[in-house]
Formats: structure tokens, sequence, C-alpha cells
């Protein structure tokens, strides 16, 4: 006779670290963005607003 391909019960994971993952993922982006935009703040605050912006134009018309 043939086998269910699933299980009857779910397989349940036990682990210390299960459920975790989306928590660490979530919070590694955060940090990212937070990077990211802490970066975007000393660049203008460095060269001015008109620089700053003159830089993502020319940024990007290279793209297109």
């Amino acid at each position: 006779m043939a086998q269910p391909l699933h299980p009857t019960h779910p397989v349940s994971d036990n682990s210390p670290t299960a459920g975790r993952t989306p928590v660490v993922l979530l919070l590694a982006g955060a940090g990212v963005g937070g990077l990211v935009v802490l970066g975007a703040l000393a660049l203008w605050f460095h060269y001015g607003s008109q620089v700053f912006f003159e830089m993502i134009r020319t940024g990007l018309a290279a793209c297109f």
C-alpha cells in the first residue's frame, strides 16, 4: 500500500533557535537600513545639500 507524502502530524522543531531566524533577519535588515540612512545624512552634512543632490542626479542620469 502507498504511504502518504505528508505526515499526518506536523513535524515540530524543538531546537533552541526555532523561530528566531525571522527576528534575526529583521534586525539585521533594520541595522543595514539604519547604516545606509546614517551614511546618507553624514554625506549630506559634510558636502551640503547642493552637492548631495547633484551626486544623486548624476548617478540617476548614469543609470538611465
